[in-house]
């Protein structure tokens, strides 16, 4: 027999929970608002070259704009799920788009560098409404529709990241960066009307107290294990500060571990994440998120390379977005099929499928560096493979939770995909400096370094890959738990 937690019955009466009319809208609105807070996420990256001289402050300074919401949203992803779970999946994505909304509005009316990464931090804290959105309507569709509508959600992290820099390019080429942030504003208050009109709240809340000291252990844990893989390229990576925030972190997640698995109503369910399907599946996000963000770094400043490097296009920063769009939009398409494919032959198998996916198109940006076109297939590739791939952890995690738990369940993996994110720019970001090519007096990574680069994603992917394969369940076991938990957590 598969190795998996019992599903919960399927009560006869329950094949629809809502229309087909409702649930296209319900989908489209959350959908919609899960675009918008994946795209405050990579939409400063194209202009923050040029902040520091409208800002008058140093680019180190400058950067922390991007930090404190890589911060934030690490803390609020699982914190704003545990909360879902307890008081309503709804009432937190309102609030996650209320604070996209606020963080965007002091983001547009300010030069202030202090208000603008106050306003960044708060917009970080949206990012939860991804996983808040993926729960909630696992718990309000009809069951037939769930999956694809899990893996459509599940898509936007991408699906934003790859569409938010060819936009920002272009409004930072001809209109006052202030415009980035009157639209976040614009779509993000669209779409909190949008919620309140048409999403109703879930059934099923769990209730409790709330784990203040967990709050309070994560977030200092967080804190120190991103902050140094966000600078570490600025203080030193062997720097006393580095290495004390890394050992920090390490002994805080130790104590986060000891004090969780003691407490009644724990913040982070313990017990629960360490179930194998779990476990595997939130490593293999971890690898995901590494080979997606290092496909924007990977992507971005490769083409607008000078040719002299021996293989970048001195492209602007508005072609090197649209190099990205491709895989944002094939990322979006092939949602459909991946929940097709999570039906016919499971879902860790689809993970598994996705990841080999990933290494091909790594392999090929390795082997084929002689055209523009060579970096726009490989990565659109990669973005093939990540769709599936990240289609396939909510089906997974769903159908291996508790279903009181499944907004901090989905909190927490798409908190790994964060982690690898991290992990990918503290990793890249040293690569591409092993090697280097100077040009009119300016280093540039060298083609070997980004070939290593490469190299590294591949063996990620590769390893997520034999990851997935090792989650034990049969071919429609996690498809079908999942929409045996949405059935119940309806109820």
């Amino acid at each position: 027999m598969a190795d998996r937690t019992a599903v919960i019955a399927r009560p006869a009466d329950t094949d629809h929970v809502t229309s087909p009319a409702r649930a296209r809208a319900e989908l489209l609105v959350v959908g919609v608002g899960a675009f918008t807070v994946s795209l405050t996420q990579s939409l400063l990256i194209p202009v923050l070259p040029i902040l520091p001289g409208r800002l008058h402050r140093s680019m180190a300074d400058v950067e922390w704009l991007l930090t404190v919401t890589l911060l934030v949203g690490a803390v609020a992803v699982p914190l704003f799920g545990r909360l879902g779970d307890m008081f309503g999946k709804r009432r937190m994505l309102l609030a996650a788009l209320a604070l996209l909304i606020a963080g965007s509005l002091l983001d547009a009316v300010t030069n202030d560098l202090v208000l603008l990464i106050i306003g960044r931090a708060i917009q970080g804290a949206s990012i939860a409404a991804i996983p808040l959105g993926i729960s909630l309507l696992s718990a309000q569709l009809p069951p037939a529709r769930v999956p694809a509508a899990i893996s459509l959600i599940s898509s936007m992290l991408g699906v934003g990241g790859a569409l938010g820099l060819p936009l920002a390019g272009l409004i930072a080429e001809h209109a006052d960066y202030h415009v980035l942030f009157w639209l976040t504003a614009a779509i993000g208050a669209a779409s909190l009307a949008a919620t309140v009109v048409v999403v109703p709240e879930s059934a099923g809340k769990s209730g409790g107290r709330i784990d203040f000291v967990g709050g309070a252990l994560l977030t200092a844990t967080l804190v120190a294990l991103l902050l140094p893989l966000a600078q570490g390229s600025v203080w030193g990576w062997t720097s006393g500060r580095t290495l004390g925030l890394l050992g920090t972190a390490a002994l805080l997640a130790v104590v986060l571990v000891a004090v969780e698995l003691r407490i009644r109503s724990p913040l982070v369910d313990m017990r629960a994440t360490a179930r194998r399907p779990v476990l595997l599946t939130n490593l293999a996000s971890l690898m995901f998120g590494f080979a997606l963000y290092a496909s924007f770094i990977g992507t971005a400043a490769y083409v607008q390379a000078p040719e002299r490097t021996g293989y970048g296009y001195g492209s602007s920063v508005v072609v090197a977005g649209l190099c990205l769009v491709p895989s944002g939009l094939l990322m979006l398409l092939l949602a459909p099929v991946a929940a097709h494919l999570i039906d016919r032959i499971g879902a860790h198998r689809t993970l598994a499928l996705g990841a080999g996916i990933v290494a091909v198109g790594w392999l090929w940006r390795i082997v084929l560096t002689t055209s523009i076109w060579d970096v726009i297939i490989g990565g659109t590739i990669v973005g093939a493979g990540v769709g599936i791939g990240y289609a396939a952890m909510p089906a997974l995690i769903n159908g291996n939770s508790p279903r009181s738990e499944l907004a901090a369940a989905n909190g927490l993996n798409s908190l790994c995909r964060t982690l690898g994110g991290s992990l990918a720019s503290a990793v890249g970001g040293s690569l591409l400096t092993v090697s280097t090519i100077a040009v009119a007096g300016v280093d540039f990574a060298s083609l070997t370094a980004y070939r290593w680069l490469f190299a590294v994603c591949i063996a990620a992917s590769l390893g997520a890959a034999a990851v997935a394969l090792c989650i034990r369940s049969g071919p429609r076991a996690a498809t079908q738990a999942t929409v045996e938990v949405a059935v119940a957590g309806a109820r």
